[in-house]
């Protein structure tokens, strides 16, 4: 019985290491535009909160250069961010919605 404890032991723990699913990489720089929700109430470095805010072409301009006026602005000095509806926990509290503004420009291929 001992034995036979001792060979299911073994056998487990190389199924266990040989079937180990591949771990999820997260990426090390999102894309310019990515949204993401957040389990926070704030946006990390280099997001932006997606409230339909005016930004700066200026300080903003590789944004700027995705989006363009679709979501308001002069397209000259200003453009709006897209404005994101909340989204609630079972407990009321609010995820924030943000806007990645530093990072990769995404491929078109």
């Amino acid at each position: 019985m001992r034995t036979w404890a001792s060979a299911v032991k073994v056998i487990a723990i190389a199924l266990a290491l040989a079937a180990r699913p591949a771990g999820a990489f997260a990426q090390t720089q999102p894309f310019i535009g990515q949204v993401m929700v957040a389990g926070f109430n704030f946006c990390p470095v280099g997001w932006l909160p997606m409230n339909g805010q005016f930004l700066r072409i200026n300080d903003y301009a590789t944004l700027f250069q995705l989006l363009g006026t679709t979501y308001g602005g002069d397209g000259q000095t200003n453009f709006a961010l897209p404005i994101a509806k909340p989204i609630f926990t079972a407990t009321g509290a609010p995820f924030m919605t943000c806007i990645a503004w530093q990072g990769v420009w995404p491929s078109q291929n």
